[in-house]
């Protein structure tokens, strides 16, 4: 090969060992500051794993505003709301006028529930 190849091959090389140690530091700050952050917003992490427990319990759909702010206490009702669609929910409203939430990834399993109840009823 002639010293042009060479030269080529050796920058090639060296730029892609380069990258890869880099990709390598900046992914170990990334996790750094991602976990930093998570332990900054603990309170709002946890508040949306627990709606999220709440709103994927096998029985329930759907859970009642009321329900769900009971319990998770200690935000105002914009709050909780806020919580609520980072946790991936959706809000509805009943006959009567109350708010009622639902996960979005839930939503086919409601709308088969709703299909059956509707095939059961003379």
């Amino acid at each position: 090969m002639d010293a042009a190849l060479w030269s080529t091959f050796s920058a090639l090389l060296g730029a892609i060992v380069g990258g890869g140690i880099s990709f390598l530091l900046h992914r170990q700050q990334f996790r750094n500051q991602l976990r930093l952050l998570r332990e900054q917003h603990k309170v709002e992490f946890m508040a949306e794993e627990t709606a999220r427990h709440f709103l994927e319990h096998k029985s329930f759909t759907d859970r009642s505003f009321e329900a769900l702010r009971n319990a998770l206490g200690g935000f105002t009702d914009d709050e909780l709301r806020k919580i609520l669609v980072r946790a991936g929910a959706i809000r509805t409203y009943r006959a009567d006028g109350s708010e009622w939430w639902r996960l979005l990834s839930r939503m086919d399993e409601f709308i088969e529930r709703k299909e059956q109840e509707r095939a059961a009823a003379p």
